[in-house]
């Protein structure tokens, strides 16, 4: 068993095993090229995005927050810039998540783990972790002998000032996540004063624990383990999909190689182990495709600075396909072939979903929504006068920024009379309804029906119109006994 799995080892010479090989920490190396650069581009943009994002004012009105992007949780509505979604609208909710999904499944059947390498969170705070790490301790080989060294004044300081760093990165991250769910300047207001309440703490120095646990010490152990999307990926990309490769054709046979040696009946690769040592999974990728690869690129950067000083061609390692490296084997003729079956079906069901977004945010969405309930108990009242009654609940949404009067008009019934209960007050229907801005109001609604004017069931057809010019319609029905 144990020359078959190497994570399974014989201990004690008891016969037990030990089922898990022991984690161990890895160090990537700093390294220069197109693909560091544009990480690095990528990580400022994005932390630039979720820090300051929360400080950006948009003006929607005098009855409406002016904090640009927010969570609303007390008033139960997100906004974002001149969109506003309610709770009624958590189908918004469901595209945006099925559009994000689509433009996922169509970034990786371009380019494989191509969000892992740049833009995930993880991916995006553990750089920003290690560069903090590496200025303050060193490159690679400085690193592993400060961890090895005995406890000092000197490493003792640079361990405190490493975590004490990593620790305000994470309390910024985690207090700017809450500042979407309040208003920014009114939280860190509170905070100065002292007066920040239970429920926005817990969750600050809850995120800032996940952070500091997750970008410090878990690392690539999220991406191989924790995510499932590592997992699933094989499915979404084919051998036309561009990851990082290693032309093996190229670079084997791989061994040292001196300056003024010849590369006949050779490989380009000199063995070096840069590709490894700069990795932020530690993976090797001349051993073939491998589920813990985040396609970053890192190791493209590295061979090719190897390549330079050996005078050889770069490409070594590079963006490829598995399509091309079997071309090239065969003395075939290589291509990238982007549109195919499986990127112009996610690409088509993208553009369709992010078309019914679009229309549904700027042009379908309605300001007004009208919601009538039919009283159940009791369903028909016999007045004195020989009318019969019905009673409704009315619910009026108004979702614009601005304060809207509502007509209410009852189609379906001949000579009905309909009255509405303002507060404790009855009043007639043509009475307007005012609901304030972004508001929500709740009447209710009497029918009275002349005897002989209705048949057991009839279907009535409540008609809501704003001073704003929307309106909604709900279809009820008018009961007899």
């Amino acid at each position: 068993m144990t020359d078959q799995n190497p994570h399974l080892s014989e201990a004690n010479g008891e016969g037990s095993f030990q089922l898990y090989a022991a984690h161990k920490k890895i160090y990537p190396a700093r390294v220069k090229g197109l693909y560091r650069n544009l990480k690095w581009l990528l990580m400022a943009v994005l932390l630039g995005i979720y820090y300051l994002l929360p400080w950006v004012r948009f003006d929607r009105g005098p009855n409406a927050p002016d904090q640009a992007v927010l969570v609303d949780t007390l008033n139960r509505k997100f906004y974002f810039f001149s969109i506003e979604i309610w709770p009624q609208e958590v189908i918004l909710f469901v595209g945006l998540l099925v559009c994000g999904a689509l433009a996922l499944f169509f970034a990786t059947s371009l380019a494989g783990r191509v969000w892992c390498g740049y833009a995930c969170p993880q991916t995006v705070w553990t750089d920003l972790f290690v560069m903090v790490e590496r200025w303050i301790e060193g490159d690679r080989v400085k690193r592993l002998k400060l961890d090895q060294a005995k406890w000092t004044t000197k490493k003792v300081f640079k361990k405190t000032t490493k975590h004490s760093l990593w620790i305000l990165i994470s309390l910024a991250t985690g207090g700017a996540w809450v500042f979407y769910f309040v208003d920014a300047p009114t939280l860190v207001n509170q905070i100065m004063h002292l007066e920040i309440g239970f429920t926005p703490l817990f969750w600050i120095l809850f995120l800032t624990g996940t952070t500091y646990l997750l970008a410090g010490f878990a690392r690539e152990q999220v991406c191989t383990y924790m995510c499932p999307y590592a997992r699933f990926q094989g499915a979404m990309f084919d051998n036309h999909s561009l990851i990082v490769a290693y032309d093996e054709q190229r670079g084997e046979t791989r061994g040292k190689h001196k300056k003024g040696d010849s590369w006949d009946n050779r490989g380009d690769c000199v063995d070096c182990h840069r590709c490894v040592a700069v990795c932020p999974v530690g993976i090797d990728i001349r051993d073939g495709q491998q589920y813990q690869c985040i396609n970053c690129g890192l190791c493209v950067d590295a061979c090719n600075e190897i390549m330079d000083k050996v005078e050889r061609p770069r490409g070594l390692i590079k963006y490829d396909t598995l399509h091309n490296a079997v071309a090239r084997s065969r003395g075939h003729l290589e291509k990238v072939d982007l549109l195919r079956s499986r990127t112009l079906i996610y690409g088509t069901l993208l553009v369709i979903f992010s078309a019914i977004m679009v229309y549904f945010l700027a042009i379908g969405r309605q300001l007004v929504e009208l919601n009538v309930i039919h009283q159940r108990n009791p369903l028909a009242i016999k007045l004195s006068t020989g009318e019969l009654r019905n009673t409704y609940t009315i619910r009026i949404v108004n979702k614009d920024t601005q304060n809207v009067s509502f007509k209410l008009s009852v189609e379906g019934i001949n000579n009905a009379h309909v009255t509405v209960m303002h507060a404790a007050e009855r009043k007639d229907i043509n009475e307007p309804i005012l609901v304030p801005a972004s508001k929500v109001r709740t009447h209710k609604v009497f029918v009275d029906a002349p005897k002989g004017s209705f048949k057991k069931q009839n279907d009535v057809r409540f008609t809501l119109i704003g001073s704003n010019g929307q309106s909604d319609v709900y279809e009820s029905v008018f009961l007899a006994p």
